[in-house]
C-alpha cells in the first residue's frame, strides 16, 4: 500500500491501533478495557465497537468473524502508519522541510543525552546511504 492509500486514523482511532499493535488481535470488550486503563475519561464499550466498525470500514482494522465474538487486528504495521502521519506532517505544517520539523522538536523539547547520541548516528547512518 502506498503511503498516500493508507487511512489517516484520528487520535481515537490511533489509541485503538496502539493497543492492537502491543496486544495483538483483541475483541471490543479487550480493546475497550486497555482503552479504560489508559484513559483519564472512560470510554464506552459502545463506542469501542462503533468505533472499530468505522476502522473496518477505512481499512484501518480486520476483523476475524468466524467465532462469535469478532476479533480485530491492525491492518498495517505501526511503522507504516507512523511514517505517513509523519510525512503528511512535514509537507503540512513544515512546507516539506524535513529539517524544520526536526529543529522545532528539538527547540520544544529537552532531549536527554542518549536522545542526542541517537539522533548523531541516526544522521551519520543516513549520511552513510547517501555517499
Amino acid at each position: 500500500m502506498k503511503t498516500n492509500e493508507i487511512p489517516q486514523p484520528t487520535e481515537a482511532e490511533l489509541e485503538i491501533l496502539t493497543v492492537l499493535w502491543e496486544q495483538g488481535p483483541a475483541t471490543v470488550r479487550e480493546v475497550n478495557d486497555k482503552l479504560n486503563e489508559r484513559r483519564s475519561k472512560e470510554m464506552g464499550y459502545t463506542t469501542t465497537l462503533k468505533l472499530l466498525q468505522i476502522m473496518f470500514e477505512k481499512g484501518l482494522v480486520t476483523r476475524n468473524a468466524d467465532a462469535r465474538t469478532h476479533i480485530y487486528s491492525a491492518a498495517m504495521a505501526q511503522t507504516d502508519v507512523q511514517r505517513n502521519m509523519l510525512q503528511r506532517l512535514v509537507d503540512t505544517a513544515f512546507q516539506g522541510s524535513a529539517m524544520q520539523m526536526v529543529m522545532q522538536a528539538l527547540g520544544d523539547h529537552d532531549a536527554s543525552t542518549e536522545e542526542l547520541q541517537e539522533i548523531k548516528a541516526l544522521i551519520e547512518k543516513v549520511e552513510k546511504l547517501k555517499s
